[in-house]
């Protein structure tokens, strides 16, 4: 079974609410997509050019890359059709592989029953044809299946990514609550900022926000973070594809492009933190690190994006305590940041009615499962009008 230069159905999948902006990364690489949904996007495509999926999109979760679809009442179905499937021309006999799932049907009660029906039927089919039985485990770090078994329609995937693609491996020291890189690309891409004007980031936490702005600006992609992926551990990898790949990424990436990017935090080892992820990212020279209240944050007189992701009250911070951070909030935005969009990412709707600013719009987000909004505030230099 050749799949690097076989089209077939692609999903491509993403958090809640971020399929809008991974439908228009995948647009933007020049694929045509099928359909969307909540959680992703569907198109045709080969596994060569999954490559090209997985180390460019920002967004995105999982490349699945489908081998198969049938009909599967139970446990037994699923793997009659499994076992039909030449594993043996798509898996090293020799290899490692792991299988992931999303299941929902009345007979099976744990995914994990699932996840070793898909395993038996693979080795035996291997051990069937080759004599040899691969290794199995839970680490994703080589092939990976993927099955998605809803009621009595199964589809068997192989994932071309592996380990996720929403965490973009820089962020070597995490800090306190950070934001996913994929959310927070998310919300930047909603704020529309151009990448040449000041992105301003209060509060930095562990800077994924202003990292994120940063590699942005200057078209640098993920891929140029990570060097093991799913797709070169099947049968037929050819890895002059991924150098390829990773030669163009490197040619279009914007050394040149140095907007104006703060990110600054009360904390000494928040801002430290920030650094060292800046280092790790390649972007330490694009940022301006600040240790300061965010009330004393510089901002540039050129007019441009400023963002606060703080606490919500849901795991750190006291909630009288953010009342009064959330207001002077709203005042700083409105006193200090004339002619700036200004932009409050809160899962806590009681904090941002204290903000005391209009929002002028709002996008929603899932941070986990924690229903967030990203609030807009129009800035204006004077009146309105």
């Amino acid at each position: 079974m050749e799949v690097f230069n076989t089209p077939r159905k692609v999903i491509i999948t993403c958090n809640r609410r971020l399929s809008p902006y991974l439908e228009q990364e995948v647009k933007d690489l020049g694929f045509t997509i099928v359909r969307s949904f909540n959680t992703g996007l569907e198109l045709k495509a080969t596994v060569n050019e999954c490559i090209k999926l997985n180390l460019n999109l920002r967004v995105a979760s999982q490349v699945l890359y489908e081998i198969k679809s049938f009909r599967a009442e139970d446990a037994n179905e699923l793997y009659k059709n499994l076992v039909t499937i030449p594993w043996e021309e798509l898996l090293p006999f020799d290899g490692y592989f792991s299988v992931t799932s999303n299941v929902h049907n009345e007979t099976i009660t744990t995914p994990l029953f699932a996840n070793v029906k898909v395993k038996d039927a693979i080795v035996d089919r291997i051990k069937e044809k080759k004599g040899m039985r691969p290794n199995t485990g839970p680490e994703l770090n080589s092939a990976v299946v993927h099955l998605h078994w809803m009621e009595d329609r199964a589809e068997i995937f192989l994932d071309t990514s592996g380990e996720t693609l929403a965490k973009h491996r820089y962020r070597k020291i995490p800090g306190k609550a950070p934001m996913l890189e994929a959310l927070a690309t998310g919300t930047i891409f909603a704020t529309q900022w151009d990448g040449k004007s000041p992105f301003v980031n209060p509060m930095c936490g562990s800077g994924t926000l202003a990292i994120e702005a940063a590699l942005m600006a200057q078209n640098r992609k993920p891929g140029l973070q990570r060097m093991n992926y799913s797709f070169m551990h099947f049968l037929g990898y050819d890895e002059e594809a991924f150098y390829e790949e990773r030669r163009v990424l490197k040619d279009i990436a914007d050394k040149t492009n140095l907007p104006e990017i703060i990110a600054s935090d009360i904390s000494a080892d928040a801002v430290e933190i920030t650094r060292q992820n800046a280092k790790t990212a390649g972007v330490e020279h694009l940022i301006t690190f600040e240790t300061c209240d965010f009330e004393r944050t510089t901002i540039p007189e050129t007019p441009g994006v400023i963002m606060f992701n703080p606490e919500y009250g849901e795991r750190l911070g006291v909630h009288t305590q953010l009342e009064l951070t959330y207001k002077r909030m709203g005042d700083f935005l409105k006193q200090g940041c004339k002619g700036y969009r200004g932009y409050i990412f809160t899962g806590n709707p009681d904090l941002a009615k204290k903000i005391g600013l209009r929002a002028s719009r709002r996008f929603e987000f899932f941070n986990g499962k924690l229903d967030c909004r990203l609030l807009q505030y129009e800035l204006y230099d004077g009146s309105k009008e």
